[in-house]
């Protein structure tokens, strides 16, 4: 009789499992992310219709083009100069993201994990700089790198871009998620410091590291400022600044859209290539 009394109070207790989610709502949420994704592809499909339009013909958004050419993609790899700029460009890109993703994640390592007198002071001083912009020292920069002999070369176009506080910041955030057990391991099993950051901090912030390197490579790909200031040729100059050179001719706009169009093509590689990674480091967000 008593577990017969029970029972109903027991059951009673439980708590009721929750409705499942109307369709309706999820329909409506997925046509809402239809609409846009439409209107963020939006000019990138009008760069897309332009490009491979006939010259003298730019119809969008007016009406669709009769016929579709990649006479003007033919023209632009075959123009002179853009070759030299696209090499420049992936240079500086890709040398910008190795080096920041080595010095920044040593230096996130060292804010996070070690303890040193006036640690907290100057990474607090070294990420005021963010606060700078950079036109403000645009000129000092440029004035005291071609004091170096820098100007129109590599390393004067690379090397005042190395220091990134944003990638810095970035690292020590992450590597502060990680466990202080594993190191006080390494350290009980006579690991130095190098070994430590190479066989522990490396391959545990590799979607992080993943993440910062895609933003370096669209950040210095795209970048325009400092650039088109210290190369004063087609020996350094990038393929932004390039763009500009053929905007002051008189090009028709249908090779200047297949110029952007081709200039896309390396960004999208990267973040194809990277992807997985760039998912991972969402979904390892406020990890332990």
């Amino acid at each position: 009789m008593t577990l017969t009394a029970t029972r109903p109070a027991a059951r009673a207790g439980r708590r009721q499992p929750a409705p499942p989610p109307r369709r309706g709502g999820t329909w409506a949420r997925y046509a809402l992310l239809a609409v846009m994704a439409l209107l963020t592809l939006g000019p990138f499909i009008a760069m897309l219709i332009v490009a491979l339009s006939p010259r003298g013909k730019p119809t969008v958004p007016a009406r669709w083009p009769e016929s579709l050419t990649f006479d003007n993609i033919a023209q632009v790899l075959n123009a002179s100069g853009f070759g030299q700029w696209t090499l420049n460009s992936l240079i500086y890109s890709a040398v910008s993201v190795v080096i920041i993703l080595l010095t920044s994640s040593m230096a996130g390592y060292a804010f996070a994990k070690k303890r040193f007198p006036g640690r907290d002071t100057i990474l607090w001083t070294f990420l005021a700089t963010m606060m700078v912009p950079f036109q403000a020292m645009l000129i000092p920069l440029y004035v005291l790198v071609s004091d170096f002999g820098g100007a129109d070369t590599f390393w004067g176009l690379i090397v005042p871009t190395l220091a990134n506080s944003q990638a810095v910041f970035l690292m020590r955030q992450f590597i502060l998620g990680l466990p202080d057990e594993l190191f006080d391991a390494a350290k009980v099993d006579g690991a130095s410091e190098l070994r430590v950051y190479w066989t522990i901090v490396v391959p545990l912030t590799k979607p992080i590291l993943a993440t910062l390197g895609v933003f370096v490579f669209l950040w210095h790909w795209n970048d325009f400022l400092w650039p088109l200031v210290i190369s004063q040729s087609d020996a350094t100059r990038t393929l932004t600044v390039g763009l500009t050179v053929l905007k002051t001719e008189e090009l028709q706009w249908s090779t200047l859209m297949s110029s952007a169009a081709v200039s896309a093509v390396p960004c999208l590689l990267v973040f194809f290539l990277l992807q997985r990674y760039l998912v991972n480091s969402i979904a390892m967000t406020g990890l332990k």
